[in-house]
């Protein structure tokens, strides 16, 4: 395969993986398809079998079929934790153009096994540019993580197959969230919504996402209760946090959907994505109760603002940046408290710095409330 990107690594990382790291076999792969590991991909070639010397760990091996004229089809992937010296084997189904749903049998595997030299030189390398910058970006996504979001496929679909909903039976959001707009007066966009047909993705195809609650204030909360609750998603934060063992696993979460969406192409990841980062960055009472998750937070989107360009990040119908806006909120909540650590402070101003040198965005008079949609720009 040609590789769209040069791989170094020193002599004695390369004699380590040699020894232990994992092997994926992709056997009857049609010469051109588009394959890729974590943050690379390429076009196979004729005699393509697979990528040995991925190190260990949690990888997202991804493909798309091409047509004869090399165009590529939707993205599909799998999440895999290699473990040290493991051969994986997957082999293509020509006529699903995808993946075979059958189990490759053991003494098949063992065959490979026994042929695994005579197997290498049709093996590329793991492109180690990447790894580094792969480990960053899902330094939080634990196997209990991948194990609570992936599709029950066990597949990621940058397209998803979707069905017409049953008319007289919808989900439990979907119905309480009906019932909530039927309460008051509907605004133009959901009495458009209403006229499109209302389809949902085809079982076991839908990433499992933490579930916002339906109300982001507690039953029973008073007028006042709710007003607090409507500027202050704390309470929105605990009741999905409530759903893991560990704060940490929500940062696993932010950086799943994030890579679901760099690499897998998965606009439902982008905007599920976007929801967190909301949430995390409108939270007030929260912060002082949390304080690492938040500082895992400015150290999780400073890595992944790296890798996306400004445009994804604006609003195409309102060109509101959302992330600018949410950022300056929680930088402005950081700077006001009296309670929080020093450490947490400097985090977020290195993260402001490092924002405003590369997008010019200004993030100075937090005190004043945002007015416009767009960013406001450092002049220079």
């Amino acid at each position: 395969m040609s590789s769209n990107g040069t791989v170094e690594m020193d002599q004695e990382l390369a004699r380590r993986l040699l020894l232990e790291g994992a092997i994926l076999i992709f056997l009857d792969v049609p010469s051109g398809t588009e394959f890729g590991i974590d943050m690379k991909h390429w076009n196979t070639g004729e005699k393509f079998k697979g990528v040995k010397m991925i190190p260990p760990g949690i990888h997202y091996v991804h493909y798309s079929a091409t047509n004869s004229q090399g165009d590529a089809g939707p993205r599909v992937g799998f999440i895999h934790n290699f473990q040290k010296s493991e051969l994986v084997v997957k082999r293509w189904d020509k006529d699903a153009e995808d993946i075979s749903d059958k189990e490759i049998e053991e003494e098949e595997k063992n065959q490979i096994k026994l042929n695994i030299l005579n197997l290498d030189r049709f093996l590329g390398p793991y492109p180690f540019d990447v790894w580094k910058k792969w480990k960053s970006l899902t330094n939080k996504v634990t196997e209990n993580v991948v194990s609570t979001i992936i599709p029950t496929s066990g597949y990621i679909r940058s397209a998803l197959e979707l069905l017409p909903c049953d008319t007289d039976r919808t989900s439990t959001g979907s119905t309480a969230a009906t019932q909530s707009v039927k309460r008051r007066s509907r605004t133009a966009e959901e009495k458009e919504e209403e006229l499109l047909p209302q389809l949902k993705p085809s079982p076991g195809t839908e990433l499992r996402f933490s579930q916002f609650p339906e109300c982001n204030y507690p039953e029973g909360a008073t007028p006042a209760e709710i007003t607090r609750h409507s500027l202050d998603s704390s309470y929105v934060l605990e009741m999905i946090l409530s759903k893991y063992d560990s704060a940490s696993d929500l940062i696993g979460e932010l950086q799943f959907a994030f890579v679901c969406f760099l690499v897998g192409h998965s606009l439902e990841a982008f905007e599920h994505w976007k929801k967190l980062v909301g949430t995390l960055c409108s939270c007030d009472s929260a912060v002082s109760k949390h304080r690492e998750l938040f500082y895992d937070t400015l150290t999780t989107l400073e890595t992944q603002l790296e890798e996306i360009p400004e445009d994804f990040l604006v609003d195409i119908v309102t060109s509101n940046n959302f992330i600018y806006h949410s950022l300056r909120e929680l930088f402005r909540t950081l700077q006001e408290s009296d309670t929080l650590d020093h450490r947490l402070k400097l985090r977020a101003k290195r993260l402001a710095e490092n924002l405003t040198a590369r997008f010019g965005w200004d993030f100075t008079h937090l005190e004043e409330e945002d007015s416009d949609e767009a960013p406001v720009v450092v002049k220079t």
